[in-house]
């Protein structure tokens, strides 16, 4: 992208009561954000939606000066811009109308990161949703699946650390612009994050942490994701509009059972009163979106194309897939057991099992016992 025609990108998100949906719809009209400060007032008035205060925000644009000041800012802390147009831009966001336009990015998005679940909850959290946080970020990691959030104290931050530990994916959404990584102790998570995985923002550079910029937030860490695990969640908890956000756009809310003497709980019991799926552990996450996970391969670990073999009724398994199933018989087996025999940390040997279970090569039983079909 020229920087001319970056200028024209940023210009279009800076137009006074032009939002995403009204700036898609000049997209569509015009093509390019050039062609839209190009057009005429009639031209304008042809889009629907644009009246005359937006033709005059459009023709009168003055503020050039901000946006070249955004660009020598953008350029200094070695942000990125997405454009609604690009390729990269996550086909999960493309589907919401309101998503941005243009997305600030640190990091990359790979493919596997449509393979995706949100962990939110409660900044305050106990000793409980901490160890919950830790064990399903992780086994969801170690099954290549993408950890999604908002770099939150508590529950959020904890699901991106899990993730990262598991030396999986994981993508950061903030409230604040990305040279303003908030809250300040979780800088060294932001620029590990910004190295192995994604910390992304539609707000522009400067942006402080606005009370108000963190439920509009929310809707991009619901739409990265093909659910969204709420566990720990006070009654008025912001969670809960990432939950909220989530069922608008037609995707699954799970929730983690607490004490029912715990007000960190009830959030979470009052989501699982009104239908979404009650979780204690990765799997229950897994068999709700199994039907989206056809195309994940591999493991969080990032075993590469060339590293998958064709084995058992043509599905791709890798080497260390192949050594589980050959431990595997009818009868179960327990998770214990495998791990010893296979020499593997009993975390990383659940992880491929659970991919296993996923291709419907492996099936699980009670109490952790897995055989193959």
């Amino acid at each position: 992208m020229s920087c001319d025609d970056l200028k024209y990108w940023l210009a279009l998100t800076l137009i006074k009561d032009i939002g995403p949906v009204t700036a898609k719809r000049l997209l569509s009209a015009f093509r390019t954000p050039k062609r839209v400060f190009e057009a005429s007032p009639n031209e304008l008035k042809d889009v629907e939606g644009i009246n005359g205060s937006k033709i005059n925000g459009i023709s009168e644009f003055n503020s050039w000066d901000k946006v070249e000041k955004e660009i020598n800012e953008i350029n200094g802390h070695n942000v990125r811009i997405i454009r609604y147009t690009d390729e990269e831009y996550p086909e999960s966001l493309r589907h919401i109308d309101d998503s941005p336009v243009i997305l600030y990015v640190r990091g990359s998005f790979i493919k596997k990161d449509k393979y995706a679940v949100a962990i939110v909850g409660s900044r305050n959290m106990t000793p409980y949703g901490k160890k919950v946080t830790e064990t399903i970020a992780s086994e969801l990691a170690l099954c290549g699946i993408t950890i999604v959030s908002g770099m939150a104290r508590g529950i959020d931050a904890t699901s991106h650390k899990s993730a990262l530990k598991a030396n999986g994916r994981s993508i950061a959404v903030l409230g604040s612009g990305l040279d303003n990584p908030y809250p300040p102790e979780n800088k060294g998570l932001f620029n590990e994050l910004s190295e192995k995985g994604c910390v992304i923002s539609e707000f522009p550079m400067g942006t402080p942490p606005n009370k108000e910029n963190f439920p509009q937030r929310n809707r991009l860490i619901s739409g990265l994701s093909l659910g969204v695990l709420v566990v720990e969640a006070a009654a008025r908890s912001g969670s809960l509009i990432t939950a909220g956000c989530a069922l608008d756009q037609g995707k699954d809310v799970f929730a983690v059972p607490g004490s029912i003497t715990s007000a960190n709980s009830e959030g979470t019991h009052e989501l699982i009163k009104k239908g979404a799926k009650l979780v204690q552990k990765a799997e229950d996450i897994l068999e709700d979106i199994a039907p989206h996970l056809k195309g994940l391969r591999g493991s969080a670990n990032g075993l590469s194309e060339e590293n998958l073999s064709v084995n058992l009724n043509g599905l791709e398994i890798n080497d260390e897939e192949k050594a589980i199933c050959n431990l595997l018989g009818s009868e179960p087996k327990h998770i214990d057991i495998i791990s010893r025999e296979a020499e593997m940390h009993a975390g990383r040997a659940l992880g491929i099992l659970l991919g296993l279970e996923i291709k419907g090569i492996v099936k699980q039983s009670e109490g952790k016992r897995f055989y193959i079909l």
